[in-house]
């Protein structure tokens, strides 16, 4: 199968190099320096220590990464899902899309699935790849299971299919809402974990987070369409404790930072990364009061990120509310 993927940051490449193990890949960045630089190291420097295998075309002129490719897949990050589906959108008018990218839009709060259907609306056959999975592991073929998830439960099954191999296993799942929600939601839960793991409080601490953390993940998933048992699979229970526990794990470094003292804005600066987290922290507040659905844990991340609470004080907050029946 003939693939691009556009974005080749740390995840966009990591895919890139497991896929091409099967298939003809088409590595697309928006950065014409970037591309040649990449053509000519095959290195990439969101991957330390990764090799693009020479099978890998390296493109900077978007129709010829995309304009006759089997599957699109976009890798960016959420803030560029919309521009990049505009763009692809004029050189390929209905592509099999597949996008890789977790969180809400910060301008609107929407989830992906709902920015592709406004920049390109002739897209029918699209779903989202989701799940526990660090860049730097893929990349080097390490083992990992991912979600493919679409409405139309034929094309995710097939998609799951074609991409599925020995190191990345796929399985599929109808539901769409759901896995973009895990894959958003987890991110400000594991921000809470860095900032519990950054104050010393214990492991203890650290398992009741994940735990009551996916209780409310799964309270708003389920609100806003998402099925029960998908935040109990890859894309809900398996990408949080990955991104809680993970030293891989961007947010959770963010949590960490902020509860060692430093402001948001140099942690950011310093992270060389997208923390998805962040933004989603504010939509995901959002989305909860608008359906009436208590998310203490997402409050307390809000108020040290926003509302300059101090992370130490944040967690007493949390302590302090009274007992409650567990469900």
């Amino acid at each position: 199968m003939k693939i691009a993927i556009l974005g080749a940051g740390a995840w966009g490449s990591a895919l890139a190099i497991s896929f091409s193990a099967q298939h003809e890949v088409h590595l697309w960045t928006r950065d014409g320096a970037a591309a040649q630089l990449l053509r000519a190291t095959r290195a990439s420097r969101y991957l330390p220590g990764a090799i693009l295998p020479d099978p890998i075309h390296v493109e900077h002129d978007l129709a010829a990464a995309a304009g006759d490719c089997e599957l699109v897949i976009i890798a960016t990050a959420t803030a560029g899902l919309r521009e990049t589906a505009i763009a692809l959108g004029a050189v390929s008018s209905s592509p099999a899309l597949v996008w890789a990218c977790k969180g809400f839009e910060t301008a609107t709060g929407e989830l992906p699935h709902q920015v592709v259907a406004q920049a390109l609306p002739s897209a029918r056959r699209v779903a989202a790849l989701s799940g526990p999975s660090f860049a730097l592991e893929v990349a080097a073929g390490l083992p990992a299971a991912l979600v493919c998830a679409s409405n139309d439960a034929a094309f995710a099954a097939e998609i799951a299919s074609r991409l599925n191999s020995a190191r990345l296993r796929i399985y599929s799942s109808a539901d769409l809402a759901g896995v973009e929600l895990g894959g958003a939601l987890k991110n400000v839960i594991a921000i809470a974990a860095g900032i519990s793991d950054g104050l010393a409080l214990g492991r203890n601490a650290r398992a009741a987070l994940v735990t009551r953390g996916l209780a409310e993940v799964t309270r708003l998933g389920v609100a806003m369409g998402g099925r029960p048992e998908t935040f109990a699979g890859l894309a809900g229970l398996g990408d949080l404790v990955l991104t809680c526990t993970g030293e891989l794990s961007r947010n959770r470094e963010v949590g960490v930072r902020l509860a060692q003292g430093q402001a948001l804005d140099t942690v950011l600066a310093q992270l060389g990364h997208v923390s998805e987290g962040v933004a989603s922290a504010r939509a995901a507040l959002h989305h909860a009061r608008a359906h009436g659905v208590e998310m203490p844990i997402t409050e307390a991340v809000c108020a040290v990120l926003f509302d300059s609470c101090a992370p130490r004080d944040a967690v007493q907050q949390l302590l302090a509310r009274d007992p409650r029946s567990e469900v």
